[in-house]
């Protein structure tokens, strides 16, 4: 009786939430351990994906869970709150976001080397969507800002982590790249003309799109 007690508990405050809670947060709410309440969750998570008589479903987000609703349902939902659709994604827009997914944390800088084209209406409108998000600084001069997926990023594609993407093989040391093309910029933007070395990055194996 008393776990049931907890699991009402767990799903009146994820219900109440109407987000993603972290299992810390929860634990401390409870005075439990974290191991504890993520055992009743990931019990709950199973139970709900059984109950075909339910139309709601337990989701992880990383170190956190929310309360969805399971997507067979998507289309009465819909119907029922009938708001303005956003726009689907562009070409542009999906490119950018699969290399920031596969590459994270990634400059900007570093995400126009690999695509050979300005990426700042893509990656713009990525972040109002909250599919991308700042995650940091890179440690070198300028300190320009590090882009990666968020929470929304794991909804959308229905993914628990990161960690569960599909597997690709990367061509690129990321945090080398990141960083040449910071000193890059230095040189060109801090370096009279009559003092700059030669700096030169190969494009020979990268294969830009010819969308923006």
């Amino acid at each position: 009786m008393k776990e049931k007690q907890t699991e009402a508990k767990l799903q009146a405050m994820l219900f109440a939430s109407g987000e993603s809670v972290p299992v810390k947060r929860m634990a401390e709410v409870l005075e439990l351990g974290e191991s504890k309440v993520f055992s009743i969750l990931e019990k709950m998570r199973e139970e709900y994906e059984k109950d075909s008589s339910s139309g709601i479903r337990l989701v992880q987000l990383e170190d956190c869970y929310q309360l969805c609703t399971k997507k067979e349902y998507y289309e009465c939902i819909r119907t029922l709150t009938e708001k303005k659709r956003k726009a689907s994604l562009t070409n542009a827009g999906l490119e950018v976001l699969s290399i920031v997914a596969y590459n994270q944390p990634i400059t900007r800088s570093s995400i126009e080397f690999i695509r050979g084209v300005n990426s700042d209406g893509p990656l713009n409108n990525l972040i109002s969507a909250g599919l991308v998000e700042e995650v940091g600084r890179l440690d070198a001069p300028g300190r320009p800002i590090l882009f990666g997926t968020g929470e929304e990023f794991l909804r959308c594609f229905d993914l628990s982590s990161i960690a569960d993407l599909p597997d690709v093989e990367l061509e690129y040391n990321f945090e080398d790249l990141n960083r040449d093309l910071v000193e890059a910029e230095q040189i060109e933007f801090d370096t009279p003309d009559s003092q700059k070395p030669e700096f030169e990055i190969k494009t020979d194996d990268v294969q830009a799109s010819p969308e923006e």
